[in-house]
C-alpha cells in the first residue's frame, strides 16, 4: 500500500487547509458525507496526523500541495 496522497486526496486536503467542513467537501465535490470521511480518513493514515490541523500543517511544512492541485478546487472560495 503506498503512502503518496491520490489527486482526489490532495484536493480534499487542499479544502480541508482552507476551512471547509466535511459536509462543505462533499458538497463541492459531488461526494457523500460519508466518502469524504473516509477519504480523509485515509489522509490522516498516509501522513501520520492525529487530526485535521495536523494534516494542514504537515502538508504546508512539506509543501505537498504546491503544484499539486487541480485548477477547479483551486477556484473554491477560500472560507472566511
Amino acid at each position: 500500500m503506498s503512502n503518496e496522497l491520490t489527486p482526489r486526496e490532495l484536493e480534499i486536503l487542499y479544502l480541508i487547509a482552507n476551512g471547509h467542513s466535511n459536509a462543505e467537501i462533499a458538497s463541492i465535490l459531488f461526494l457523500s458525507p460519508h466518502t469524504i470521511k473516509v477519504i480523509v480518513t485515509s489522509i490522516l493514515r498516509k501522513l501520520n496526523a492525529k487530526n485535521r490541523a495536523q494534516a494542514v500543517f504537515i502538508a504546508t511544512y512539506t509543501e505537498l500541495l504546491k503544484g499539486k492541485v487541480t485548477s477547479h478546487v483551486q477556484g473554491i472560495k477560500q472560507k472566511v
